[in-house]
C-alpha cells in the first residue's frame, strides 16, 4: 500500500446518497451524506422509484463535490468501492451503475462491498487500535443482526431478525405517535420525557435459547395499546417501547458475547445512535466485564466512508475485486 491510494466509495442502499474518498485504509478525506429523509417524509416511508431517481439526481454531483473536498481528481483514484447488496434493488443499481463507469473510465479496479459488513468497518475507521475478534450487533432501520467477527473478512451469522429489524419497528410505532419519517431520533427525544416504566410492553423473544429477533409482535402491542388507551401520554408511549427494544437488543448482544467468549461487543448501525441504548449496554457490559464499543454518531448512520473501508480492506489486504458484470444483490446477507 502507499500513501496515494485513494478509494471512492458509493453508498445508495436505501434513502442516503452518500459519497467518501479515503486515503490508505482509515483515512477520510471527504465524507458527504445526502438525505432523502424530507422526500420520502410525507409518504411514511421510502418509495423504492422516488429513491431511485432521486440518487439518479444527486450522485454525479456529490461524486464531484467529495473527489474536491479531497482535491483529487478522477485520475488520482486507484479503486471504486460500492455497496452490491443487501437493500433496495433499484437505488442499490443506481449506485453500483455509477461506481462501475467511474472505475471504468478510469481504468481501474471494482469492488462491490456487501453493506452489513460495512457498517462492521465503521468500527475500523474509529477504533483501529481494537480488532477482532469480537461480537458485532448490526441494529439500522433494515438489519438486526449478530455477529461473530473472527476477523475482518472472516464472519460468522450467530442471530437475525425473523421479522421487523428494530429501526423498522422504531418508525411504525414513531408513525403511530404523530412522528415524522425517519422516527428513530425523534422518538429517542421524545422517550426521554416519558417513564420507561409506565407501560409493560413485551420483551419478545429476550429468554429465547437461540439469538434471533422479532420486533414485529412489539409494534402490534403499541398498536393496540394505543386503541385500548387513545389518551395515553406519547412520551410514556415511547419510553416504554424503546425500554422494550433496549432490553432485548442489550440482554441478547451481552449473552452472545459472553457464550462466544469474546471480550468486546461492538454495535454499529443507525439505531447504534440511540443515546438510551448506548447507556444501557455500557451498564450492562460493566456488570459482565465486556467492553462495549460505538462508533460516532455520523458513522453509524449509512456512509460511503465505511464502504470505502471495507472495499479497500478487500483490495488492499486480500487482493480482491470484482468484475464490471456485478449485479446488485437486495437479499445478500453475510
Amino acid at each position: 500500500m502507499t500513501p496515494s491510494f485513494y478509494t471512492l466509495g458509493i453508498e445508495t442502499s436505501c434513502d442516503e446518497t452518500a459519497v467518501a474518498v479515503l486515503k490508505g485504509e482509515d483515512d477520510i478525506v471527504s465524507n458527504l451524506v445526502y438525505s432523502q429523509a424530507g422526500l420520502h417524509s410525507r409518504y411514511g416511508g421510502v418509495v423504492p422509484e422516488v429513491a431511485s431517481r432521486d440518487h439518479l439526481r444527486k450522485l454525479p454531483y456529490l461524486v464531484k463535490e467529495a473527489l474536491a473536498q479531497a482535491g483529487i481528481g478522477p485520475a488520482d483514484l486507484s479503486l471504486v468501492a460500492a455497496t452490491y447488496g443487501p437493500g433496495l434493488v433499484g437505488p442499490l443499481l443506481v449506485g453500483l451503475s455509477h461506481g462501475k463507469g467511474i472505475a471504468f473510465g478510469a481504468g481501474i479496479p471494482f469492488l462491490g462491498v456487501n453493506h452489513l459488513e460495512g457498517h462492521l468497518f465503521a468500527h475500523r475507521l474509529s477504533a483501529p487500535a481494537s480488532p477482532p475478534p469480537f461480537m458485532g450487533l448490526i441494529v439500522s432501520g433494515g438489519h438486526t443482526s449478530l455477529v461473530e467477527v473472527r476477523e475482518y473478512g472472516d464472519y460468522r451469522l450467530v442471530g437475525a431478525t425473523v421479522d421487523d429489524a428494530a429501526g423498522e419497528a422504531l418508525d411504525k410505532v414513531g408513525k403511530l405517535l404523530g412522528i415524522g419519517y425517519p422516527a428513530g431520533a425523534e422518538l429517542d427525544r421524545l422517550a426521554g420525557e416519558g417513564d420507561p416504566r409506565a407501560i409493560a410492553f413485551p420483551r419478545p423473544m429476550e429468554g429465547s435459547p437461540g439469538f434471533d429477533f422479532s420486533f414485529a409482535g412489539l409494534k402490534t402491542a403499541v398498536l393496540y395499546h394505543l386503541r385500548k388507551h387513545p389518551g395515553e401520554k406519547a412520551a410514556d408511549v415511547a419510553a416504554s417501547f424503546l425500554s422494550s427494544v433496549v432490553d432485548v437488543l442489550a440482554a441478547k448482544g451481552i449473552e452472545a458475547t459472553r457464550r462466544y467468549r469474546l471480550k468486546r461487543l461492538v454495535v454499529v448501525g443507525g439505531v447504534a445512535a440511540s443515546l438510551r441504548l448506548r447507556q444501557e449496554l455500557a451498564r450492562r457490559g460493566k456488570e459482565r466485564s465486556i467492553e462495549v464499543a460505538f462508533p460516532p454518531p455520523a458513522l453509524c448512520t449509512d456512509n460511503a466512508a465505511m464502504i470505502a473501508s471495507a472495499g479497500a480492506f478487500h483490495h488492499l489486504v486480500r487482493g480482491e475485486s470484482h468484475p464490471l458484470s456485478l449485479a446488485p444483490a437486495p437479499s445478500l446477507s453475510f
